[in-house]
């Protein structure tokens, strides 16, 4: 059975943007398997400055004031370390990892070319890859800091089917799994998390579709399941910038300041993913008779969501 999820992080409220890729994910998830699909949401809160519970807990009242619902248990990524670490314990009992203490402005300077075919923007090109002892106790004793952990890919190429794009491949770098402050790296957990959960397809921005053959390379040295993608395009203002959570009136409840309802919201995103809403559009529900998951454009939305309160 289908399972799709919303992974949102609580470091603002969720824009329009965010409202319409959970959206999209919702429809492709409970369209599946003859109605029967589920959905799961998770909170992304890896990181401690976006450990903010109360927003949240606004975030997930946002989503259920459109009708997007979900199945199970909503989880917290901080609370599962241990699975990160158990994932990391079989990764390096497989000696597939290495301590690395290169800086992220060391890592940008000297990182492959993103015109290089494959290669994913900011790929680490192996600085530390090959240290013996002694030269692991230089770069600690030079830089101070504690390492961050790497996965040892050496650039192999990895696939993925993605229902907007095709087949797209990759170039695997040594990408991190665990960040030099102990915390697990997102493209680590996000594999634990979608497998644990059982999530088998995964609607995200096409901003991601680059990155996500590490995540698929990564699913299979698992042993876990790859799901299956849909990378949308992206929502942009009207001038081609990439909407952002602080970028003007964009979130449900500064629209409904503006006098644009919930429902109101619901049928511009409907329409922005290639339906016809109606006049009856009040929930995420009534839009399900009318998504077809073949009918995404493919291109980005160009949206000023102020217009809608005229």
């Amino acid at each position: 059975m289908t399972t799709g999820r919303f992974a949102p992080t609580p470091s603002g409220m969720l824009h329009v943007g965010n409202l319409r890729t959970a959206l999209l994910a919702w429809l492709a998830a409970r369209s599946s398997d003859n109605g029967r699909g589920r959905f799961r949401l998770r909170i992304d809160d890896l990181d401690p400055a976006a450990r903010d519970r109360e927003v949240a807990r606004r975030q997930l009242n946002d989503l259920a004031t459109l009708g997007i619902d979900h199945d199970g248990a909503i989880e917290y990524q901080s609370e599962r370390f241990d699975r990160y670490d158990a994932a990391i314990g079989q990764l390096g009992g497989a000696g597939l990892t290495y301590p690395c203490w290169c800086s992220r402005a060391e890592v940008q300077a000297a990182s492959m070319a993103p015109h290089e075919d494959g290669w994913p923007e900011g790929a680490y090109p192996g600085t530390c890859a090959d240290l013996d002892t002694a030269g692991r106790n230089r770069r600690a004793a030079e830089t101070g800091r504690p390492p961050a952990l790497r996965l040892r890919a050496g650039g192999v190429t990895s696939t993925i089917d993605d229902a907007v794009h095709g087949r797209f491949t990759g170039i695997v770098d040594d990408f991190v799994l665990r960040r030099a402050d102990g915390v697990a790296a997102y493209n680590l957990a996000v594999v634990v998390d979608d497998d644990d959960a059982g999530v088998d397809q995964v609607v995200r921005g096409d901003d991601l579709l680059a990155s996500t053959p590490r995540q698929a390379h990564l699913a299979r040295l698992l042993g876990v399941t790859v799901p299956r993608y849909v990378h949308v395009p992206l929502v942009t203002g009207l001038g081609g910038e990439r909407l952002a959570k602080r970028g003007g009136a964009t979130t449900l409840g500064e629209l409904e300041a503006l006098g644009v309802t919930p429902p109101q919201v619901l049928a511009h995103l409907g329409r922005s993913l290639g339906m016809d809403p109606g006049d009856e559009t009040s929930l995420a529900v009534d839009l399900l008779t009318k998504f077809d998951l073949t009918r995404l454009p493919r291109s980005p939305w160009s949206v000023n969501p102020t217009d809608w309160a005229v």
